[in-house]
């Protein structure tokens, strides 16, 4: 069995324009108080990330009213770059399993994340900070979102090979909460 980190490390990592850092302060160290105490400010949709259903919709579902098993299970990692359009994601549907990850720079068109929400895929990873375009990210988030197929983005595919895994990708257990950050890996057999 092999395990391949697909996260981002947390302080460095990518943001979605317009996002605060991530940033960590040192309140207590060894040196001085024999222990190190850190803390820590982010947006929950810092670096490697789920979104939850109440990110765009109203009265949608909150991190905490998610189903885990969602996060956990077999996956299938196809690589594309570019617009990923009907064509395109009508083959991949036909031998993906429930969570579907994208390696390389793409984006959904509203038709591509339409054929999605009404296929039997849960989950959809990419490596942007946003699974529809940076510069009209609404649409394709609240067509997945509307039907609790959660975007998982922010990943680093750049040491993974196309094919099928087991994913391991949960959120953190905060009530109410619009995203969550997460510690990705892929489980290969």
């Amino acid at each position: 069995m092999k395990i391949i980190d697909i996260t981002q490390e947390l302080f460095s990592c990518r943001v979605y324009p317009g996002d605060k850092l991530p940033m960590y302060e040192r309140v207590a160290s060894v040196e001085h108080d024999k222990f190190n105490l850190t803390n820590i400010s982010m947006s929950v949709h810092n670096g490697t990330h789920i979104d939850a259903p109440n990110h765009f919709i109203s009265n949608g579902k909150a991190i905490h009213e998610l189903d885990l098993s969602t996060f956990y299970g077999k996956c299938t990692v196809v690589e594309f770059e570019g617009t990923i359009g009907d064509a395109e994601i009508a083959d991949i549907l036909k031998n993906c399993h429930k969570r579907l990850l994208f390696k390389g720079q793409n984006e959904l068109t509203e038709s591509a994340a339409v054929l999605i929400a009404n296929s039997h895929v849960k989950l959809i990873g990419v490596e942007s900070q946003s699974v529809g375009s940076m510069e009209h990210p609404l649409d394709v988030h609240l067509i997945l979102l509307e039907k609790e197929i959660i975007p998982l983005e922010g990943l680093d595919l750049s040491n993974v090979n196309t094919g099928e895994y087991t994913l391991s990708a949960f959120p953190l257990n905060m009530k109410d909460s619009d995203g969550s950050p997460v510690r990705a890996v892929l489980i290969e057999n």
